[in-house]
């Protein structure tokens, strides 16, 4: 009996020992159920989850959210900035409303809007078309300037427009001897913003050919004659030149050349040479300094007055009644 017993013992140990090397048959059907749940859940652990569509709907629903009110957020803030940039340039057009109605003589004088200055000033200078003086700017010696002496050049040009458009009784303004395919026109249209609308005239021929040679006053500082005065039916000539090597009597030879009268701003007569350190003294004035010479004497038709707008300091002149 306990043989037997003891011999079971054995059988059912031999047996159990002898399970995971085969599959057990109809009996260890709970063993084997346990056994695949646990190596199901040791495989779950170690692979990687992975993301259902669900899931993904749903992140994708929160980011979009998040995204939502970032976006909101922002704009909120760049609306507050307007806001805040509104207010002060409303705040400082008050101001200076305010400023203009404290100064003295504005009570009187109307507030006109930019259009109607601006059509204004439009009127004035088609008005000086017909009736008013002529002034000439030579463009026609510009093909041996560097390239820093165009940019000066158009420069200068830009300045002169705009004195005359400020200009109570403007000349009419023409640019001779200038090519639409020339380097300087390029440099006036890079610098000068609107130079293709300027009111004035354009054209390539030459001055002396434009106008009858009787009619013509080229304007140079290396003339014997000071200009006296500003006479309507007479069209001044100015050099349109920027020469940094300083060449002598360029302009003068080329109006003897034509046979064309010459005269000089009477710098000399009213005004006298300044000491200072570099001991410098020059009468040769840019195109617009030239102009605003002009421009004032027209005006006023006071010389002492024309020539202190035009002629700065850095000549070495200064008006007689003010030397020291």
């Amino acid at each position: 009996m306990d043989c037997k017993s003891g011999e079971s013992a054995q059988r059912t140990d031999s047996q159990a020992f002898q399970e995971p090397e085969g599959l057990p048959e109809a009996g260890g059907e709970d063993g084997l159920s346990e056994s695949f749940q646990l190596l199901q859940v040791d495989v779950e652990y170690e692979r990687p989850e992975e993301t259902s569509p669900a899931n993904s709907a749903v992140w994708s629903s929160v980011g979009a959210a998040w995204s939502s009110k970032n976006v909101q957020r922002k704009q909120r803030h760049w609306e507050r900035i307007v806001s805040s940039k509104k207010s002060k340039r409303k705040q400082e057009r008050e101001r200076r409303k305010a400023k203009r109605a404290e100064e003295p003589g504005n009570g009187t004088c109307p507030q006109h809007s930019k259009r109607f200055l601006k059509a204004l000033t439009k009127e004035k200078l088609l008005e000086a078309k017909h009736s008013g003086p002529r002034l000439c700017v030579d463009l026609s010696m510009t093909q041996h300037m560097s390239k820093k002496e165009l940019s000066r050049l158009a420069g200068q040009i830009r300045r002169l427009y705009g004195s005359n458009k400020k200009a109570s009784r403007p000349f009419w303004i023409c640019l001779t001897g200038f090519s639409t395919a020339s380097p300087l026109y390029e440099e006036c249209l890079r610098m000068n913003d609107g130079f293709s609308a300027y009111l004035l005239d354009v054209t390539e021929e030459d001055c002396f050919s434009l106008f009858p040679l009787e009619t013509l006053v080229y304007l140079t500082p290396d003339s014997k004659h000071p200009l006296e005065d500003i006479d309507q039916s007479t069209v001044y000539i100015i050099g349109g030149l920027v020469d940094e090597s300083i060449q002598k009597k360029v302009t003068f030879q080329k109006a003897r050349e034509y046979s064309v009268k010459t005269a000089r701003l009477p710098i000399q007569e009213y005004m006298i040479r300044r000491q200072n350190e570099k001991n410098y003294h020059s009468e040769i004035l840019a195109i617009n300094q030239v102009f605003d010479v002009l421009s004032t004497y027209f005006e006023t038709r006071n010389w002492p007055e024309a020539l202190k707008k035009g002629v700065s300091p850095g000549k070495g002149y200064v008006l007689r009644n003010s030397a020291e």
